[in-house]
This record gives C-alpha cells, sequence and structure tokens, in this order.
C-alpha cells in the first residue's frame, strides 16, 4: 500500500512539474534541425521549399521606373526588381489562378517575416476547414516572407511549394520559393512601388 501511495505521490509530481514548465515551454519553438527548443527569434527553420524551378537571374531591363521598384507580369510569371543602368533582378513567381487574377499600382506596405496569417472570409467560405487564424512558420503558406501590397488583401510572399513557381494555382497572391522571398526582402523597402501588370 505504501508503495502505491508513493507512486502515484511521484506521478503527480511528474504531472505537476510538467504543467508548470508547458507554459514557458509554449512560447518556445522545436527546431527539428537541431533537436532542441529555441525561443521564436532564435528559430530559423529550413526552407523546406527547395529551389525554384525557374532561377533567378540579372536582366538587362528598360524602363522608366526607378530602382527599387517591384514589376509583376503575371502573364509570364516573372517579378522583376528594377535595379540601376537598366538592370533588373528577375525572380520566377506563382500568380493568381484563373478568375484571381488582378492588375494594379500599389506600394508595399508593410513587410513581416515568418508572418501569421489570417484567411479572408472570402477563401473560408470557399475552403471551410481553413482555420480563422495561422501561427507564421514553416506549415504557414505565406512562407518566410511577406511584403504587403498597399490596402489590398495580396502580398508577395514565400511558399514552402516550390512546383507552384511558374503555375498560375493562388487566390490572387504572388509567390517565391522562401529563398527567393528571402532575398527580395532584404532588397526591397517599405514604400516601394509595385505594379502588377495582367
Amino acid at each position: 500500500m505504501f508503495k502505491l501511495k508513493s507512486a502515484v505521490g511521484i506521478l503527480l509530481s511528474i504531472v505537476l512539474s510538467a504543467t508548470s514548465i508547458a507554459p514557458a515551454m509554449a512560447a518556445r519553438v522545436y527546431n527539428a534541425d537541431t533537436n532542441t527548443w529555441e525561443e521564436p527569434a532564435a528559430f530559423t527553420p529550413r526552407n523546406r521549399g527547395g529551389a525554384s524551378p525557374i532561377a533567378k537571374e540579372i536582366v538587362d531591363y528598360a524602363t522608366t521606373y526607378k530602382p527599387g521598384t517591384i514589376v509583376i507580369e503575371t502573364e509570364e510569371r516573372r517579378l522583376y526588381l528594377v535595379m540601376e543602368d537598366g538592370k533588373a533582378l528577375k525572380y520566377g513567381v506563382g500568380v493568381g489562378r484563373d478568375g484571381f487574377t488582378w492588375s494594379g499600382t500599389h506600394r508595399i506596405s508593410r513587410k513581416a517575416e515568418w508572418p501569421g496569417w489570417t484567411p479572408p472570409p472570402e477563401m473560408r467560405k470557399r475552403v471551410p476547414d481553413l482555420p480563422a487564424y495561422m501561427e507564421g512558420g514553416p506549415e504557414n503558406p505565406l512562407g518566410a516572407r511577406a511584403l504587403y501590397i498597399g490596402s489590398t488583401l495580396y502580398r508577395v510572399h514565400g511558399t514552402s511549394e516550390p512546383w507552384s513557381i511558374g503555375q498560375a494555382v493562388s487566390s490572387g497572391c504572388i509567390r517565391l520559393t522562401n529563398d527567393d522571398v528571402t532575398d527580395l526582402y532584404e532588397r526591397v523597402q517599405v514604400g516601394a512601388l509595385v505594379v502588377v501588370n495582367h
């Protein structure tokens, strides 16, 4: 009987210590690469998306837009970042599928690393099992970085689905691989002009 009470007491103390640790652990993120729990700010998940099927490259690009402007050619499925001396950095992108294409001129209104995602009500109507909100991270559809386009619902963002680059599969957002969007993110400032041509 004493052994049973001791075993129950030990079990209860383990459960209680686990619950006192759980809130502290909830603020941490598991890094499968290092097999450790880390602070979210220190966590850099591996790019599970892989390389883009369309390699970025510097190309000749005659334009009247200033350096730092993003020009997206949805039919071509390319994004051009205007550079000095008649050049541009060209990235492969995924674009909106039929019925979700758009065009316009806006500015980058915000930048975010590993952004959270709130699916718009229209999207949740089409796909009822979507969560109301999804924390940022490798499973999040916005990927590693997001550049918010004016007051629209659209973003230039990453993806962990590299096969979608060069395809028309999104609900209107422009997607790059996580590597490419991270590269673009470092080069672009809030307030940069974004021109979407369709």
